[in-house]
Parts: structure tokens; C-alpha cells; sequence
């Protein structure tokens, strides 16, 4: 895979992306149009080098629409963070991509940025496609190109999920949609009703590519892709690729562009600790933990729903507010939950490994495994929770007699080590 140094055909692709573009694009705005914009405050929270080893593109290296750049300053994107960079210029150049990044280092905005850049708001058709394995990561996920994407003239970004009603969908798609954002089985009824006309979709996004070519998945995959045009363009991304992925990149993917971030499995900004437990004390040294460390907010994992409800119950009675979320869960009240604990209504959340991919909340800065995951990937995928983009991050494993062999084979796999967990923690760790 190529690496991040690829420099030779990065420069090559962005130079031949802006010729392709000089004639076409808007003039260039007036140097000072930047004054204009409503720019939140800077971040400045330290960053480890998962997002800020760069080469020093900027965002208008890339000869965008102005009105994207807009959407992109507005939401507190400053420059391009490594995924970005390697991506955004060969997606625009309309190659396929088969990309291996971090959790939490800008995987999103790395195709969202060139399907907003495609899409021309004048056809009224849909023009991409955007797949996810879970209904909150499409929530998320259409709300980055609403937000990145509101100065583009009547861009219409539409969500399509499994537990909603058909009924709705079909109405919304008797009107303008340019960008669809869905799970894979509610896609493809559409598509086989004829109510999604995929015809026009030229791009194809799949977002935690792993889940979505899993057993489960790729069956109504292979499927989708069949109502979409014969030249299509295709950009898989996740942050661990099982061996699934080669079969189905040989048989869809046209002379991929490789992109390979992942030196190292963990995240940098995380620090990952354990603490040896029997099954009775678990909720004991979660008040402990909780009455120690400094909690913007936290997510805490179960490995059942049953447990998810039953550790929320306790952690109310301790006296701390908290909510669950689990996929056994009407869809509306998984909608609240998600949206309120994004907005910092409540400070604890437990959940099954619904949450574990792709859930960006910034201000989670702690992760508790009250139960630890049975393999590596989980592990990976649920820790990311924390440390987003670049940022500081704890990782507490509730550890158990028969934990003790899975942590090491962890360990192993990732290339990590998990710390045993010390009297104080200090708190520039993770803060």
C-alpha cells in the first residue's frame, strides 16, 4: 500500500486535478473573503501527529468551490489533516480508493469534501452514495456534508435507515435528493422498488468498509451496486481491512489508489490503563473512577444490551447522570439519547458496541471497557471514541480473571500495551 509519503503521485494528482479544474471553476474570490466568514474559535487543545504530521496542504490547494470552502471554515477545519490530503485530490480526480486511517483523524470530511465538490446542485438526481454500517453513523454522517455543504445552492442530502418508516423515505424521494446516506438494507429495498433510482450515482462511499463487507453485509452490497452506473467511482475507508476486502476490491474497484496511514494500530493521544477486578467490584471501582478522574464526558461499554441496562440503573443510583443506548432500542428513542448526549445533556453513557464505529463526540475524553471486548478490532474501534482528531484521550479496562488471557492476545495483535492502572492519573493524560 502506498504510504504516507507517497509524495510523487500526490503532487502529480494535485496538479493535474487543478489544470482539469482552471477552466471550469469559479474566478478566485477576493483575498480578504475570509474576513467575512462566522469562523468558531481556534482549537487550541494539543494535537498528536495522527492529525497534524502533514505536508503542509492547505484546503484552496485544492481548487474547490468557493461556497465549499465556506462550509469548511465554518466548521472549524483549518487545513487538511493527513487522510485528507492523501485522499481529497485523488478522489476528485475520480479514481477509485482503497484507504486505511485512523479512527477520529478526519476519515469523513476526506470523501465528503470531493462529493461536495461533484455534486452539481442543478441536476436534480441522485449523484452519490454514501454507505455505513449503523442508523447513527448515517445520522452523523449526513450531518457533516449538511454542515460542510451549507453554502452550496440547494444541495439536498437525504438519510435512509433501517427502524424508519418506508412510507416517509418514498415521499422524500419523490423529491430533490443529490447525496443519499444509508445502511445497506434499506438502500437496496429502495432500489429494488424503484423508488431510489441509483442510475446517476456515479460515487460510491463505503464508510468502515470491514463491518460492511462482513457476511452480514455484502450479499446487499453487491446487490446496491448492481443498480449503479457501469462507470462508477468507489472509495472504501476504515481503519483495519480483514482479508474480505481483497476479493472485493479485485472484482469492483478499477486500479485502486492505495492509501495506508496505519504505521501503528492505537491512537497516539490515547492512554490506555487496566485494573484487575473480580465481577463484583466492577461497579465499586467505576464510583471510584468516577469520583477521581476529570470527566468532560465518558462513554462506558457492555457486551450486552441486558448489562447496558442494568450498569445504567447503578450508575443513577451512585448519584451520576447517565443515559444508555443499545440497538435493541426503539429507533426514535436511539435518536434522542444520541442527540442529547452530543449535545453534553448528560455527562455518561452506556452502551453495547453499537457506538463503537465512527461515533464522533468531541468531548468525550474517557472510555470505560466495564466489560472487555472479546477481540482486537472492538477494542480499537471502541477506545477511538476518545482522543478525536488528534486529542487527548483516556482508555479504562475493567479486567477480570477471564479477561487476563484476552488482554494479552490484545496486546499482541495491536502492538500496544495496555498499562496497569496507577494510583493517581494525571490529568494532562487526557484533559
Amino acid at each position: 500500500m502506498a504510504s504516507s509519503s507517497a509524495v510523487g503521485p500526490m503532487i502529480s494528482a494535485t496538479n493535474g486535478l487543478a489544470h482539469q479544474l482552471q477552466n471550469t471553476h469559479i474566478s478566485d474570490p477576493p483575498a480578504n473573503w475570509k474576513s467575512t466568514l462566522a469562523l468558531p474559535p481556534p482549537d487550541l487543545r494539543p494535537k498528536t501527529e495522527d492529525v497534524t504530521r502533514t505536508k503542509g496542504n492547505e484546503f484552496e490547494d485544492y481548487q474547490l468551490k468557493r461556497e465549499l470552502l465556506m462550509g469548511i471554515f465554518e466548521a472549524g477545519f483549518e487545513r487538511p489533516s493527513p487522510i485528507q490530503e492523501e485522499s481529497i485530490p485523488i478522489a476528485l480526480l475520480g479514481k477509485d480508493i482503497l484507504a486505511r486511517a485512523k479512527n477520529g483523524t478526519g476519515k469523513t470530511a476526506a470523501f465528503t469534501i470531493p462529493i461536495l465538490e461533484k455534486v452539481n446542485t442543478r441536476v436534480n438526481k441522485v449523484q452519490a452514495v454514501i454507505l455505513v454500517p449503523t442508523r447513527e453513523l448515517a445520522l452523523q454522517t449526513s450531518q457533516v456534508a449538511k454542515t460542510l455543504g451549507k453554502h452550496l445552492p440547494n444541495l439536498q442530502v437525504m438519510v435512509t435507515t433501517g427502524g424508519t418508516t418506508l412510507k416517509d423515505d418514498i415521499l422524500r424521494l419523490g423529491e430533490t435528493v443529490h447525496i443519499l446516506v444509508g445502511t445497506p438494507g434499506r438502500l437496496l429495498d429502495l432500489a429494488s422498488k424503484n423508488v431510489a433510482n441509483l442510475s446517476t450515482a456515479s460515487i460510491l462511499v463505503m464508510d468502515e468498509a470491514d463491518k460492511l463487507l462482513s457476511p452480514e453485509f455484502q450479499p446487499i452490497i453487491e446487490q446496491l451496486i448492481s443498480f449503479m452506473p457501469k462507470q462508477r467511482q468507489i472509495l472504501l475507508y476504515s481503519a483495519t481491512f480483514p482479508m474480505i476486502v481483497k476479493a472485493f476490491k479485485d472484482k469492483f474497484l478499477s486500479k485502486p489508489y492505495e492509501i495506508n496511514l496505519m504505521d501503528e494500530l492505537t491512537l497516539k493521544g490515547v492512554t490506555q490503563y487496566y485494573a484487575y477486578v473480580d465481577e463484583r467490584q466492577k461497579v465499586h471501582c467505576l464510583n471510584t473512577l468516577f469520583s477521581k478522574l476529570q470527566i468532560n464526558q465518558s462513554i462506558i461499554f457492555c457486551n450486552s444490551t441486558s448489562r447496558v441496562e442494568l450498569l445504567a440503573r447503578k450508575i443513577t443510583e451512585l448519584g451520576y447522570s447517565c443515559y444508555y443506548i443499545h440497538a435493541k432500542m426503539v429507533q426514535a428513542h436511539r435518536n434522542r439519547v444520541f442527540h442529547d448526549f452530543r449535545q453534553g445533556k448528560c455527562r455518561n453513557l452506556v452502551c453495547s458496541d453499537l457506538l463503537t464505529r465512527g461515533i464522533d463526540i468531541q468531548a468525550v475524553n474517557v472510555v470505560i471497557n466495564f466489560d472487555f471486548p472479546k477481540n482486537a478490532e472492538t477494542y480499537l474501534h471502541r477506545i477511538g471514541r476518545s482522543g478525536r482528531f488528534g486529542h487527548l484521550g483516556l482508555a479504562i479496562n475493567l479486567i477480570t480473571y477471564d479477561d487476563r488471557f484476552n488482554l494479552y492476545k490484545i496486546e499482541q495483535e495491536l502492538g500496544t500495551e495496555i498499562q496497569p492502572i496507577p494510583p493517581v492519573i494525571d490529568k494532562q493524560l487526557y484533559t
